[in-house]
């Protein structure tokens, strides 16, 4: 546990990953020390390693193509430290991940999702949080972590902290500003309990988790009957899609989604053409 710490610790001061990535890091490594518990996990060899895999084998390619990766660095981290002198993971191959494209909502179904009955503070927080995420695209760690002072409501600008602390400007629209306007000046007071900076908070008063965006979300589409798999992510990628489809270049889209390499970006090239043929048969020739 002492080295899984330190790499941890290596992270997130070095490498300044997020906290989430941390996370699912220490997951993976936690998983594997609780499987050889009876094994120093510096002591391990590629034989080791592959029977971890091989009995993890049920699960998916993706899942197993992370403990890869995590397992990777860890390994290289202690060959680094000079903890050990052969890595047992160098030369085991990941799996092919079979490349699925992102679950996307057609403008009426986000409509839909967004035409949320306004009663209470509740209520104005969600719209709020949902009309900003659909308007920049920014992903879910980045809304619950924004901060009053991130909100530019002269210049409809929100700045966001992305992945490898990376910051970046994005304009909003003017729907998801009169919401946030709205939810500032008259229902955030009612969620503080004590002094703080966040902008979207939970009924203590205190940061909004990402699992109870989460199940907001969740509760709203299946009141609005909506039938695709429904997370926070689809909107971030309604937004890219329907960017594209409205005329928007890769690389404006790709500035705005904060994505570091424009093939991640040109995913949603393949996503724009299957919902046009998807849509095609609604031609009265076709």
């Amino acid at each position: 546990m002492e080295y899984i710490e330190e790499y941890l610790k290596y992270l997130l001061i070095e490498k300044k990953y997020s906290n989430n990535t941390i996370l699912s890091y220490g997951n993976d490594l936690n998983e594997l020390n609780e499987f050889y518990k009876n094994k120093n996990i510096t002591k391990l060899d590629k034989k080791d390693i592959l029977n971890f895999i091989d009995k993890n084998k049920d699960k998916s390619d993706k899942t197993l193509s992370h403990f890869i990766t995590t397992f990777r660095g860890f390994y290289k981290y202690l060959e680094i430290e000079n903890i050990i002198k052969e890595n047992p993971i160098l030369s085991i191959s990941q799996p092919k991940t079979k490349k699925t494209l992102p679950k996307v909502l057609s403008v009426s179904d986000i409509d839909n999702i967004l035409n949320i009955i306004l009663n209470d503070k509740y209520d104005f927080r969600n719209k709020a949080m949902l009309e900003l995420m659909y308007s920049t695209g920014i992903r879910i760690s980045e809304l619950i972590n924004i901060k009053t002072h991130d909100i530019n409501i002269t210049n409809c600008t929100l700045k966001v902290m992305g992945k490898g602390s990376k910051e970046r400007i994005i304009p909003i629209g003017d729907i998801a500003l009169k919401y946030i306007k709205i939810y500032i000046e008259n229902y955030r007071k009612e969620f503080i309990k004590q002094n703080t900076d966040y902008l979207f908070l939970n009924s203590r008063g205190t940061l909004m988790t990402r699992q109870a965006f989460f199940k907001i979300v969740k509760k709203i589409a299946k009141q609005k009957n909506i039938k695709t798999d429904f997370s926070p992510h689809t909107l971030r990628h309604s937004f890219a899609t329907h960017m594209l489809e409205n005329g928007a270049d890769l690389r404006t889209i790709q500035e705005l989604l904060g994505h570091s390499d424009l093939s991640t970006t040109q995913i949603y090239t393949n996503v724009s053409n299957k919902f046009i043929e998807e849509n095609y048969e609604y031609h009265p020739h076709s």
